[in-house]
């Protein structure tokens, strides 16, 4: 650690401890929070049949944990720079490890919910601290090194919430089911604790007060943007939807000039706005999103697509994407190298892989029809993680070299707020989609008139004389699998 970076005084013993130690605790914490972000998916049908919870309930576990992650990231960034990045850490990891462990003895789907979101409160106040406190920590080659590992990591989560989260499911550890998707974060994160000590501490040099007015208005826009997101495309954009994002439009904005009254009062405001300003930080702010609404979307679909599309086990459908995480693994690796021969070019580069990639395995899914086997769309996933790890590894460190190191913990905010606002709009615009496609077909019974390729209805399931809240897939053959 650079000893002129303008930190406040750390205590004595967190000067002996050496940042890769402290790199390692970081990645394992920030595994564990993307991982609960996606091995929901896999755990769905279990959930539902052990708690007898109804569609709209699975709705709402799925989707507590992203709104609450995502209102809160911010201000999680912010009382990081304020009271300690690792003070924070500590105390983000341990609420995070109480909620997993409600989630995971939930007795019904309402306690499963809230525990869900706590563990998603939880977790905006622990990740800012990981992307923070590497930009504080590491400089130069080890920058790109550590944000290059943490890249890696972050995509291997979101693979591993397939593929572990389906062995975890389908091995029924200790009769516990699904359950075990939650528990399994309680040994990591009490393991994360004990070893925090190795994260030296760090805060801004500036102390001050918490802008409170500045974090009301920050939340409360960004529920009001990621409600509608997450359940909008589900309930057919009803009027509410609509005026939620006028809201958050308006709040936001109020924000940004509340923001810049602060600062030019001169006080310590909540995002200094002036980032905005930097040639470089929006334009990667807004790659993020575009990769993030993308991933996203891509693992949901296709879980869905083979397991209730296919009827594909939950082990063999996560095992499916085991091929795609050695290609994120071996581009991850990669690219630190590659982008400092050939710079921005090389993210280019694996933009265009990612892109094509997906493109092919559209076109393989609709030739094939209701004759696809899985097994053979394992090339093709190799390529996608290829591009993904080409990608997302190196784009966190580019994008925090931008800032300066005393706003690190504001940066790491507003990045993990885009990710999850990219996610979220993801599966909105996946849902528009689909269920225009959806409207096209004609329903008689359990049957379609006029079948399609494949359609996912991410707000109800429409069977005869009744509708309700879930998820449908509609494949070739012209019968409805809920």
């Amino acid at each position: 650690m650079n000893p002129k970076t303008t930190l406040a005084t750390m205590p004595s013993y967190a000067t002996i401890r050496t940042p890769w130690a402290g790199l390692a605790v970081l990645l394992l914490a920030g595994f564990v929070t993307i991982f609960d972000l996606f091995v929901v998916n896999v755990a769905i049908p279990g959930i539902q049949a052990g708690l007898n919870a109804s569609f709209a309930q699975i709705g709402f576990i799925v989707a507590g944990y992203e709104l609450a992650f995502g209102v809160l990231l911010i201000t999680g960034g912010r009382l990081g720079d304020l009271f300690g990045r690792r003070r924070l850490f500590v105390v983000g990891m341990a609420g995070f490890s109480v909620a997993s462990a409600l989630c995971g003895g939930a007795p019904g789907a309402n306690v499963l919910i809230g525990a869900r979101v706590m563990q998603g409160l939880a977790a905006a106040l622990l990740f800012p601290q990981v992307y923070a406190s590497i930009r504080v920590n590491f400089n130069g080659n080890d920058s790109r090194r550590a944000f290059g590992l943490l890249g890696m990591t972050l995509g291997l989560a979101a693979i591993a919430g397939q593929v572990l989260g389906g062995w975890l499911v389908h091995a029924n550890l200790f009769g516990s089911g699904w359950r075990s998707i939650f528990l399994i974060n309680v040994p990591i994160g009490l393991l994360a604790i004990a070893t925090a000590g190795y994260i030296p501490e760090s805060r801004a040099a500036q102390h001050a007060n918490l802008d409170w007015p500045g974090v009301a208005l920050v939340s409360a826009g960004l529920a009001f943007l990621l409600v509608p997101l997450i359940e909008g495309a589900g309930q057919g954009w009803p009027n509410w939807g609509l005026l939620s994002l006028s809201l958050a439009v308006t709040l936001l904005a109020l924000f940004y000039r509340q923001q810049e009254r602060q600062r030019k009062a001169g006080h310590v405001p909540l995002v200094d706005m002036r980032l905005l300003a930097r040639g470089h930080f929006v334009p990667g702010v807004l790659s993020v999103l575009l990769v993030y609404s993308t991933s996203s979307s891509f693992f949901l679909c296709f879980t869905l697509l083979v397991q209730s599309g296919l009827g594909v086990d939950p082990f063999v459908a996560g095992s499916i994407f085991a091929p795609c995480s050695v290609g994120f693994v071996a581009a991850s690796l990669a690219a630190p190298r590659l982008v400092v021969r050939w710079g921005i070019f090389a993210i280019v580069t694996g933009a265009f892989v990612y892109a094509i990639s997906i493109g092919m395995l559209i076109v393989q899914v609709n030739l094939a029809s209701e004759a696809l086997d899985p097994l053979r769309l394992i090339p093709v996933l190799v390529v996608v993680g290829v591009g993904q790890g080409f990608i997302m590894t190196p784009l966190l460190n580019v994008l925090l070299g931008f800032v300066d190191k005393e706003q690190a913990g504001m940066a790491s905010g507003i990045i993990s707020t885009v990710q999850q606002v990219g996610a979220a709009l993801g599966v909105a615009v996946v849902g528009i989609l689909f269920s225009s496609t959806l409207a096209a077909c004609r329903w008689q019974g359990a049957r379609v008139r006029r079948p399609i390729r494949l359609g996912i209805c991410f707000g109800h399931v429409l069977q005869p004389g009744r509708r309700r809240g879930g998820v449908c897939i509609v494949a070739d053959t012209g019968k409805a699998i809920s």
